[in-house]
């Protein structure tokens, strides 16, 4: 089976709460109608498009006339209330270009398991092949609070890795990232071009932008970061700016664009290094330090000098220098309180029954070398 966009060129556009509702919380169709304008003169150039949209817990907040919640369970609740109202106004939207639109709803699941991620991109190839635009949303009625996204930015990354997309296009309230923040100092000056994402741009990044969203500027960045590193070029820019999505298609700077790189990340590895909440540090001497770095080995016990935090078998932990330095990401094969025992122990001084290895490579992503 070919891959998804091996003949034609594929588009993920993610849009906000803060860029499809009002002031007031209210989901502004103008804003989705003009995108969808935008979408149909894509396809009419070849281009297939997928679109990620936030967006029903506003439209449930919306039908049920209620304050955003602060309860998770609410929340989850409102937006199964929400979601069937987003999709009809995407549905309508697209019918008035002549395109039609279907939903698909994902969770972590979808992109760790290799069984499900095979089975949602031929899922994803078919809707494009029969010219359906796909609209994505997190399945936040089902969500587990421990194993979801909690933003569509980093969904919109891994999706545009699952359907060999080319470009990957963010559209927020903002014009792109920014040296400072432009709302209190006016000599900021917007970051058009950047050929990767280093720990210093990420921290140029603040939180959520406006209380109607869940991202903000950071979560932008980590996921235009995450599609660099997937061989994707990233573009953040302002969802008001006319004919955004066209022009960044056509190549032109229309906010903050950063450059695909040729890493090859899996969608899997993508998902441990950047989308999954970590729960504790293991922090590795200099020797440990060099052989993940360089060839690619598993984290042994005998190369951690320290745990922090507490947290199971197969949770994601932070992979330290002993100065604080966080070069990787990964899962561990051990609990806290096993690794902090056998930590600096050699293979054959473990117990019979333990894992050998306190992250294997399969499971770890080194970040920063």
């Amino acid at each position: 089976m070919s891959e998804v966009g091996s003949s034609t060129r594929t588009v993920v556009v993610k849009i906000g709460t803060s860029s499809i509702t009002n002031a007031s919380g209210v989901l502004a169709k103008p804003v989705i109608e003009q995108l969808c304008a935008q979408v149909q003169r894509l396809r009419g150039e070849g281009w297939r498009v997928v679109v990620v949209s936030s967006g029903a817990v506003a439209a449930g907040l919306e039908a049920l006339g209620m304050q955003r919640p602060n309860d998770v369970l609410t929340k989850q609740a409102v937006s199964a209330v929400g979601q069937s109202r987003l999709m009809k106004v995407w549905d309508e939207c697209f019918a008035a270009v002549g395109l039609v639109s279907g939903q698909a709803l994902l969770t972590p699941h979808d992109f760790f398991d290799r069984v499900q991620y095979l089975h949602a991109r031929n899922t994803f190839q078919r809707l494009l092949e029969l010219g359906v635009v796909p609209v994505v949303n997190e399945n936040d009625a089902i969500a587990d609070d421990e194993l979801r996204f909690g933003d569509n930015d980093r969904i919109a990354a891994l999706v545009a890795h699952l359907v060999s997309a080319e470009l990957l296009v963010l559209l927020t309230d903002m014009n792109g990232l920014y040296t400072d923040d432009p709302r209190r100092n006016d000599t900021a000056r917007l970051l058009d071009w950047l050929p990767e994402v280093t720990p210093e741009i990420e921290a140029l990044a603040g939180g959520t932008g406006t209380s109607r969203g869940s991202g903000g500027m950071s979560s932008k960045v980590t996921a235009a970061r995450m599609a660099s590193v997937s061989g994707v070029t990233a573009v953040i820019a302002n969802a008001t700016r006319p004919d955004v999505l066209v022009d960044a298609a056509h190549g032109e700077l229309v906010g903050t664009t950063v450059a695909a790189l040729a890493k090859g990340l899996s969608a899997r590895k993508l998902w441990i290094g950047f989308a999954v909440e970590t729960s504790g540090q293991v922090v590795v001497d200099s020797g440990a330090f060099a052989a993940l770095v360089n060839r690619g080995v598993s984290l042994l016990p005998a190369g951690v000098v320290e745990v922090r935090g507490e947290f199971q078998d197969g949770d994601a932990v932070e992979v330290q220098t002993p100065d604080g330095k966080v070069f990787a990401r990964g899962l561990v094969r051990h609990a806290a309180a096993d690794l902090r025992r056998f930590a600096g122990l050699r293979s054959d001084a473990l117990p019979e029954d333990s894992a050998r290895v306190a992250i294997h490579c399969d499971d770890l992503v080194i970040l920063a070398p």
